[in-house]
């Protein structure tokens, strides 16, 4: 086992990780260890982030861009958050993604640079590369972070717990402080050793947990690693019950849920019934297909679920120049068989992003000492009950930059490694079996897709805890026997992650946003823009 000392730990290489790295690196006598359980670290959420990042668009204005951040989150976003997004972010995105790291956004004939609308937006403000926006940010931000020599980044390690005192404390009297973060264990996925990573102050940001839902858009990674991991260490999890689902994904059998950008909606496509009948107008008359992302979902499941639809059609005929907007969807479509833009592309709502997760202040401060948490893992308030489009990069690169900048203001510095025990291995035993890993994994996804998915009830809810609680006692036994693996770990968080957000869906009777409770005693609140 090995011991690795650094001023900061970043767990996780999206646009959040990286722009925490990225400002505290300029201090090229301070030592930043990234991790990444991915071997190529510029896979994750990240990456497959297809519309855009919000900033302000010609004629826009921050406080017109809090108001629709403040009108899609359904009355529960924090002003103050949404303040900081638009005051900041527009800054960042000019200064780092455009000047520094030079990120390729399409432009306008003339070369200015293009800007989209999406729904909930009420003015074009989204800046894009094609269809393939966060994998340009991705790859142009690793690039950036490689020319410090003070940065380390290491694949194929997976975290395995927190590091805190006192729990993991030798000296018995740190009972009496506040609970502190002091690294991570981390699992070497080559060796299968674990090593120990200590440093002044560790960042989460870990990204989110749609691989809980059977049906989803998020990559392999998003287990809810980080969520887990902060809740077993103490840290304050909230709003965990708002997940928002995309309404439209790709539903042929060859689809795997493949997103279909709402950026489509944007440039002028339009949904259908399998009968051709036009339906937004009748749930959301101010906005149509533009409408927020929760009643966009909860309509087209409640035409499927009323009529019988297996899904309903996104049609795209009216847009100009397809192959070239939209490059990624168009093969993707043609390679499944679907002859786009003559054809509609058959869509139905999947598990796309968590509004909720571990409390954070506005410099991305948990309720651990020196633990932070920025992008999806973290709920800084601006999302609310519902996410606002494109928005959540955007997040990611502010509260980046935040955290970062007030690690360096605090300046903490990692403990010695002889206050730390080494990690003690539940087992040596065989290991773990691929085939009851994907059993167990498949019984989580199909208990929150039904009963913890896009319209919820006390039966179903408490069908869920029920479950997941037999499911996690037998899963928590099943990690003590076996062999630590990557798959292993992602199976306890993900667990663990369900189990918090079927708790928190329990516990709140109120619809709200992407919440919606068929059961609500005060009936749905914030379910319809104003």
């Amino acid at each position: 086992m090995k011991i690795e000392i650094a001023d900061v730990l970043v767990i996780g290489t999206g646009i959040a990780g990286l722009a925490c790295a990225l400002r505290l690196a300029r201090d090229r006598e301070r030592r930043i260890v990234v991790i990444t359980r991915e071997t190529d670290p510029e896979e994750g959420s990240t990456r497959h982030a297809q519309g855009g990042i919000a900033t302000l668009g010609p004629g826009d204005s921050a406080e017109l861009f809090v108001e629709d951040i403040l009108r899609a989150g359904a009355g529960l976003s924090l002003r103050r958050a949404a303040e900081i997004v638009a005051r900041e972010g527009p800054e960042l995105v000019r200064r780092l993604l455009i000047e520094e790291a030079r990120v390729p956004f399409d432009r306008a004939p003339g070369g200015d640079l293009h800007y989209t609308r999406e729904g909930g937006h009420t003015v074009p403000r989204i800046l894009h590369v094609g269809d393939r926006t966060g994998a340009a940010i991705a790859r142009a931000l690793h690039g950036l972070l490689a020319e410090f020599p003070n940065v380390k980044l290491v694949t194929r390690a997976t975290a395995v717990d927190l590091i805190t005192f006192p729990h993991h404390a030798r000296d018995p009297l740190t009972v009496y402080d506040p609970i502190t973060c002091h690294g991570a264990y981390v699992l070497d996925q080559g060796t299968g050793e674990v090593h120990t990573y200590l440093a002044g102050a560790t960042v989460l940001a870990t990204g989110g947990l749609g691989r809980i839902y059977r049906y989803t858009t998020n990559p392999p990674g998003a287990r809810g690693d980080g969520l887990a991991m902060a809740h077993r260490a103490g840290a304050r999890v909230i709003n965990a019950e708002y997940i928002q689902f995309h309404p439209t994904t790709l539903a042929v059998p060859e689809g795997g849920n493949f997103l279909i950008s709402e950026a489509v909606r944007g440039e002028g496509g339009r949904l259908l019934t399998p009968d051709g009948r036009r339906f937004m107008e009748e749930y959301a008359p101010e906005w149509g297909d533009l409408a927020p992302r929760d009643v966009v979902a909860r309509a087209i499941h409640r035409e499927m679920t009323l009529r019988g639809y297996p899904h309903v059609l996104l049609d795209v005929s009216g847009i100009k120049n397809f192959a070239e907007r939209f490059p990624t969807i168009h093969a993707k479509c043609r390679e499944v068989g679907i002859d786009v833009p003559e054809e509609p592309i058959p869509v139905v709502p999947a598990a796309h992003y968590s509004c909720g997760g571990v409390w954070t202040d506005e410099w991305g401060r948990t309720t651990i000492r020196n633990l932070y948490a920025v992008g999806e893992v973290a709920c800084t308030g601006l999302h609310g009950a519902n996410r606002l489009a494109s928005t959540s990069l955007l997040e990611g690169l502010v509260f980046g930059d935040r955290a970062a900048r007030d690690i360096a203001r605090t300046n903490p510095t990692p403990i010695s490694p002889q206050e730390v025990p080494p990690w003690e291995y539940p087992t040596d035993g065989v290991p773990a079996d691929p085939a009851l890993i994907h059993r167990d994994w498949r019984s989580i996804q199909y208990t929150m897709w039904y009963y913890v998915g896009l319209s919820r009830d006390a039966h179903r809810l408490a069908r869920a805890i029920r479950d997941l609680r037999h499911l996690w006692e037998d899963i928590v036994d099943f990690y003590r026997r076996a062999r630590l693996t990557d798959a292993l770990l992602g199976l306890r968080n993900g667990v663990q992650a369900a189990l918090i957000v079927a708790e928190a869906a329990w516990h709140n009777r109120t619809s709200r946003g992407v919440h919606f409770r068929e059961d609500s005693p005060g009936g749905s609140r914030g379910n319809r823009p104003s």
